[in-house]
């Protein structure tokens, strides 16, 4: 994975205690070496749901046929 900062990236995994599932859609903040990343995820009113520390592995590169959804609150 070539994951840079800025880049859109989608949540591989549940997490529940910061109330994201899989499949959310985050902007990379930071990155980490050897392979972490500072993942914001912010609420469509533009407020930040979570800003959390994650690994290569808890993410995805979002493609280019993905279809955006909008879920609500859990």
């Amino acid at each position: 994975m070539n994951i840079k900062v800025l880049d859109s990236v989608a949540l591989a995994r549940d997490l529940p205690e910061y109330g994201l599932q899989k499949g959310d859609l985050g902007v990379v903040v930071e990155s980490y070496e050897p392979d972490g990343l500072e993942v914001e995820f912010v609420e469509a009113s533009g407020d930040t749901r979570a800003l959390v520390t994650l690994a290569l592995s808890d993410v995805r590169e979002v493609g280019a046929h993905d279809m955006l959804a909008v879920r609500p609150e859990s």
